[in-house]
């Protein structure tokens, strides 16, 4: 089984910056995927961000330039820093890990936590 931890989400104005961890935890032989989504409301939920095993990262469109992934595997942790936030950057933000774990289930989902930028 594999825990998932997120923290520092809250209210900011734009403009402003916010930071997100994840940290991952139990029984993880290998993480081979880090990532973070968001889900605004009357929305889908989208990739914001995502960094694999072997360093590379991919972003949304619409945060390039703006957030930064980055992943501490030491503390199996992932985090998101958020710069020149938007007001539609607003949304709840959930941390994703495909891990190799002693169970078949290898794609977990953190809880949410929530985003709110005001104008």
């Amino acid at each position: 089984q594999v825990q998932l931890v997120e923290s520092g989400g809250g209210l900011v104005q734009a403009g402003g910056s916010l930071r997100l961890s994840c940290a991952a935890s139990g029984s993880i032989f290998r993480i081979n995927l880090m990532g973070w989504y968001r889900q605004a409301p009357g929305k889908q939920r989208e990739l914001v961000a995502a960094t694999i095993s072997g360093g590379s990262t991919n972003y949304a469109d619409s945060v390039k330039g703006r957030f930064t992934i980055s992943r501490d595997n030491a503390k199996n942790t992932v985090y998101l820093q958020m710069n020149s936030l938007k007001p539609e950057d607003t949304a709840v933000y959930y941390c994703k890990v495909v891990v190799v774990t002693t169970t078949p289930k290898y794609e977990y989902w953190g809880q949410g936590t929530q985003v709110t930028v005001s104008s």
